[in-house]
């Protein structure tokens, strides 16, 4: 029998992230998902299981602790023995303008948003040279694209995630590693949900395409990313946000 595939997707039991964790479930790939709320991780396992999805698992880690990485990369090692995909889709905002911005406001999305993708690659993409193969796969944004009013923290470390992308690419592509961002828009995810309608409409108006994206579109997307048939893409960023944003 051929060895499942092992996929490792931070904050992957909400949102986008969910949703590619189901993707690649659907798929047959061994999912486990990062977040740091246990009572979430194990309601998630749990509905995930009885509808018949045996290999989804979690680890509770928080993405932003370097030491928390190392060690749940090195429990799932021990584990599954390999992980061949790496999603980083983890993320929080804290909105503020830069006048009102405070110094944990923005340190708090660095951290996450950015440094987290240190420090979870790290140790994966160790596995990943010694099997020479895998696939990384960095959740960005259109803000990371065009910059946003209120966010400039999380503008910033988005910007962060399409530099470290194509760094990454160049030095792991001769390993048959590819390292590539997804740049969502608008996405119909709970929190567009809350948004009040009135804001939620002017919102849609700015897109050609005429609605949010679906975060299954997304899933597709990083299935497509970390297929053998994407062996050839490297190093890129694909957006996603219905003509919004174009460059």
């Amino acid at each position: 029998m051929m060895m499942s595939k092992v996929a490792l997707v931070t904050g992957g039991i909400r949102g986008i992230g969910g949703k590619i964790s189901l993707r690649f479930l659907l798929e047959h790939y061994q999912v486990i998902a990062v977040d740091t709320d246990a009572d979430r991780l194990k309601e998630w396992v749990e509905m995930q299981r009885a509808a018949g999805f045996a290999k989804a698992d979690v680890i509770r880690c928080d993405v932003s602790d370097y030491s928390q990485c190392q060690d749940a990369v090195s429990t799932l090692l021990k584990q599954y023995g390999h992980i061949d995909v790496l999603v980083n889709n983890a993320g929080i905002t804290r909105d503020a303008t830069f006048k009102k911005m405070d110094k944990s406001q923005w340190d708090a999305v660095i951290q996450v948003n950015l440094n987290s993708m240190f420090n979870m690659t790290k140790p994966v993409l160790d596995n990943m040279l010694a099997n020479q193969r895998g696939r990384i796969i960095n959740i960005s944004s259109i803000n990371g694209q065009k910059g946003q009013f209120g966010q400039t923290n999380y503008s910033a470390a988005k910007a962060g995630v399409h530099g470290f992308t194509k760094a990454l690419a160049q030095e792991v592509a001769r390993k048959n590693i590819t390292v590539n961002t997804i740049s969502p828009g608008y996405i119909n995810t709970e929190m567009m949900q809350a948004i009040p309608t009135d804001v939620l409409e002017a919102i849609v108006a700015q897109i050609p395409v005429g609605r949010l994206g679906e975060a299954d579109e997304i899933a597709e997307l990083a299935l497509y990313l970390a297929s053998d048939k994407a062996g050839f893409i490297t190093g890129s960023n694909i957006a996603i946000n219905g003509g919004q944003h174009m460059y």
